[in-house]
């Protein structure tokens, strides 16, 4: 064994990746993510939700660390409960969603070692749907679409060519979807189930969509990708 063989850190930060996306449409937010929780190479976990609410109708999608990214919800939820209370908001008149993108824009900002790329979206009377992109760093940008994690590199092109303003609500959940399929099956750090929560007026909606389901995107007959991965198990390769 050579003596000087160099030992890899373990102070070094792990390699995390995930999916996270959220889209616009005509009376709500669709908010998805995947559920695959990775350090390295390593799944610690398949089944972890990464949509996490601050209020009855705003949802944060968590990429990054698992850790620090819970510790920011929390706070900010306990902020925007106090926020309420304070103003005495009503159920007809609940917190705006700007309001709380903006405090996940405060924690970012002044606590720049954490590592956290989120999204914020959610719906209110006044601006109705709304998804607020907060990057690492403390920026805070409301798009018409939005993702993040290591999956949405290979998706950008996809959701910049199939959006379109005034998406029916089926649409919005269908190009959430299939955004996330294709990222699941590009990325390694992404996969496990396509989690999906859809925000309007009425409520708030979930749905679990499992890679056995007949509702899962099947992107192995559409897409380039697909064609390789059917061609590698024609000759016996596992992928």
């Amino acid at each position: 064994m050579d003596s000087q063989a160099t030992v890899p850190s373990t102070s070094a930060a792990p390699h995390t990746g995930t999916t996270i996306v959220a889209v616009e449409y005509d009376g709500g937010v669709v908010l998805g993510a995947d559920s695959r929780v990775s350090t390295g190479t390593y799944v610690s976990n398949r089944a972890s939700d990464k949509i996490t609410p601050l209020s009855e109708s705003i949802y944060l999608l968590r990429s990054g660390s698992a850790a620090d990214t819970q510790a920011v919800s929390d706070y900010v939820r306990y902020f925007a409960e106090q926020h309420e209370q304070q103003l005495q908001y009503s159920p007809d008149e609940p917190v705006k969603v700007q309001t709380v993108a903006n405090l996940v824009k405060m924690m970012n900002y002044q606590n720049k070692h954490l590592v956290g790329a989120m999204i914020v979206a959610g719906w209110d009377p006044v601006e109705k749907g709304q998804v607020y992109g907060c990057p690492i760093g403390g920026t805070i940008v409301r798009e018409k679409w939005t993702i993040d994690g290591s999956g949405s590199t290979f998706i950008w092109g996809y959701l910049d060519s199939q959006f379109k303003d005034g998406l029916s609500r089926q649409e919005a959940e269908n190009l959430v979807a299939h955004a996330l399929a294709l990222a699941m099956a590009k990325d390694g750090s992404s996969g496990g189930v396509i989690r999906l929560v859809t925000i309007n007026e009425a409520g708030t909606t979930r749905r679990m969509i499992h890679e056995n389901d007949d509702s899962f995107p099947n992107v192995g007959r559409d897409t380039y990708f697909g064609q390789q991965l059917e061609m590698l198990q024609t000759y016996g390769v596992r992928v």
